[in-house]
């Protein structure tokens, strides 16, 4: 049975926190912005407007749409709607709303790594499949023998980044190894990174910056084997960042990909280096990402799956590789 009291309490905590006289004010600013001259002249710019425009619209909407239910008696209603938008509230760091880059690399462990790496690859492309979320491939760079080096992913849904920031860091395996006649139980590790996507607007790159190489694609062979350089290099001379795309079928679209891959990294340089600040202001040491292992997943001698941060664990290992 819903309580009446706590519910109310939730809904004021609600306002307290979206502060509706806040929400209007940025809705007359940004409608003020829209009717200027020579807004509408960049796209890019205008649709991200639009787009603040209309959540916030829509935020007033839904906090009006909760009174009424409660000065009506639906609770249960009004129980249910709020429930999923606290969810959606929760997520208010800068970019916990935007869409996300989820990068996997194998770590130590050879072609166990790899194997590895190409694992979780499957299991967060199941997970987004699941969820009704749409994402591409960005990058792929196979292992020699089996499973991957790495895998960069773009995960094109609102709150992407909100919902997934936490799976960065180590991932650890446990198993028999398949690459191994004596079947021998073998450890392996791979990296997950996840970033938000930048709007070219928040970030300052330089050109001079900037250095360029183009090659052609990787290809099976065959009537589709590259003959033209659409593949990129993108090297940040002053932090020595390297990203590659070669996806996309011109060597345009995968410039644009390169730069908004360089973005994401370039914020993460920098997240980074607040965060240590934050943790010598206080005394703290830091751990290097790297060496960061946020959960395990055993498939031998037991089944279990153990996130160490939060100590949720599931003998239901098959289950979670699989997207669940």
């Amino acid at each position: 049975m819903v309580q009446k009291e706590e519910l109310r309490q939730r809904l004021d905590r609600l306002k307290d926190k979206l502060r509706p006289d806040r929400i209007n004010a940025q809705i007359i600013s940004l409608e003020k912005q829209m009717a200027g001259s020579g807004f509408w002249d960049n796209r890019e710019k205008s649709a991200k407007a639009s787009k603040e425009l209309a959540d916030y619209k829509k935020e007033i909407e839904t906090l009006e749409m909760f009174e009424l239910y409660w000065e009506e008696g639906e609770l249960e209603q009004l129980e249910k709607e709020l429930a999923a938008f606290e969810v959606r509230i929760f997520f208010s760091s800068k970019y916990d709303r935007e869409p996300a880059i989820v990068n996997i690399h194998s770590g130590q462990g050879g072609v166990e790594a790899m194997d590895w790496a190409q694992m979780l690859h499957r299991m967060y492309a199941q997970y987004f499949e699941k969820q009704g979320w749409t994402y591409r491939m960005v990058e792929e760079v196979r292992g020699e023998e089996a499973g991957v080096k790495s895998v960069t992913m773009e995960v094109n849904e609102p709150f992407a980044y909100g919902y997934l920031k936490f799976e960065a860091g180590t991932h650890r395996l446990v198993r028999l190894s398949p690459f191994n006649a004596d079947q021998l139980r073998q450890t392996s590790f791979a990296l997950v990174e996840v970033l938000p996507q930048i709007d070219d607007d928040e970030t300052d790159l330089s050109e001079d910056d900037l250095e360029w190489q183009f090659y052609r694609s990787s290809s099976q062979g065959g009537q589709n084997v590259q003959k033209v350089n659409t593949a990129v290099r993108l090297t940040h001379k002053p932090t020595g960042l390297v990203v590659t795309c070669q996806t996309e079928r011109f060597q345009e679209q995968n410039r644009v990909q390169a730069l908004k891959l360089l973005r994401a990294k370039l914020w993460k340089l920098e997240e980074e280096a607040r965060l240590k600040e934050v943790e010598l202001l206080k005394g703290g040491r830091t751990q290097a990402a790297w060496g960061t292992q946020i959960r395990s997943y055993v498939l031998h001698p037991y089944k279990m799956v153990k996130d160490l941060r939060t100590k949720v664990e599931t003998s239901a290992a098959e289950k979670v590789l699989d997207g669940e």
